[in-house]
């Protein structure tokens, strides 16, 4: 038992988390002059290792999530989804959402798709939900920082909230509630072409560019936040907003998160800066998950797909998932890091 947890310690510090990578780093810097102990030289070691363990695993990612998501084209998917009925086909709507590797508004052409497709509107919301909250990557991602139990509990979770919001979708019947335009489209059925390896693999590469290329920006602005985060802002002061003291703090983050467009990739050194300077576990979850399921872009494209009582309907419910699960992470909190 003590050698399965060694070996599974050396896998999330050295090979997730890239220990390696920040010792490496430090060295570097104090070899070029730099005292990393200082707050600029503490400033520039974070955002060199963050930025590049990121980007790294993000590439690793996105070509396996992209592979599998290969043999997941929107037809296909419609198909799968054809087959259930009821809550278990807002679970599997949920689970697929897993395997796309989007931001909140990479998936709204999907979930239009879909709507588009026939297929009942709990379902695609669903889809909706799970796809920028929780897929293969947050768990890795999350596994490298905050250890296995808390990234498990927050994809399930995640599922939970994605399976219950569109669930809530389904049985209010607010299909009147979408846009004329794609209630009256509906989409064809295109044979789809089956993939050889070499295909797949080119799919996947591609991926990982257009990916990479699309959230960069965004991974640089959270590393940047992050460090300073992480070594100029007072640690009393984030304790004070974020910590034990504030019982609001779970609703501050939520709702200072969803103003903001990131996927949950350029969330991560945000968060992990928070967490190190005593911000409560649930308050950093809660800001992660407003920030990538409420994005105000992605709200401004959804409107012009549902109308604004089925949109508020989504965001009230996120909403509540969302505060709810920050406040079920606090109270958790010292059983589980």
């Amino acid at each position: 038992m003590e050698t399965i947890k060694t070996a599974w310690d050396f896998f999330q510090n050295e090979i997730l988390g890239m220990n390696w990578l920040s010792r490496l780093i430090t060295i570097i810097l104090n070899a070029c002059g730099l005292d990393t102990t200082g707050k600029i030289g503490a400033s520039v070691q974070f955002f060199l290792y963050d930025t590049i363990k990121i980007m790294a695993l993000l590439g690793i990612l996105i070509l396996i999530i992209s592979y599998i998501q290969s043999y997941f084209p929107p037809e296909r998917t419609k198909k799968i989804l054809g087959r259930f009925h009821g809550i278990w086909a807002n679970a599997i709507a949920a689970l697929l959402g897993t395997v796309t590797p989007f931001c909140s508004c990479s998936s709204i052409p999907l979930f239009m798709g879909f709507t588009s497709a026939g297929l009942p509107l709990g379902v695609t919301f669903s889809f909706l939900i799970s796809s920028p909250m929780v897929d293969l990557g947050s768990l890795v991602l999350l596994m490298s920082i905050f250890g296995w139990k808390v990234a498990a509990l927050y994809v399930i979770l995640g599922l939970v909230i994605a399976v219950t919001g569109g669930t809530l979708i389904e049985k209010l019947h607010l299909e009147n509630q979408v846009e004329e335009y794609i209630r009256n489209s509906r989409a064809m059925d295109i044979p789809q072409e089956e993939l050889h390896f070499k295909d797949r693999m080119k799919y996947a590469c591609e991926q990982v560019a257009s990916t990479a290329k699309r959230v960069a920006p965004y991974i640089l602005i959270g590393v940047g936040i992050g460090a300073v985060i992480h070594n100029w802002i007072p640690e009393g002061f984030i304790v004070k907003v974020l910590g034990d003291n504030n019982p609001f703090g779970v609703i501050l983050a939520a709702a200072v998160g969803i103003p903001m467009y990131a996927d949950i990739f350029g969330t991560i050194p945000i968060a992990e800066a928070l967490l190190a300077k005593g911000a409560l576990l649930g308050v950093v979850l809660s800001f992660m998950m407003g920030v990538t399921t409420l994005s105000l872009p992605s709200m401004i494209m959804l409107r012009k797909a549902v109308k604004p009582k089925l949109l508020g309907i989504f965001v009230g419910i996120c909403s509540v998932g969302i505060i709810v699960v920050g406040y079920f992470f606090n109270a958790i909190q010292y059983f589980i890091v």
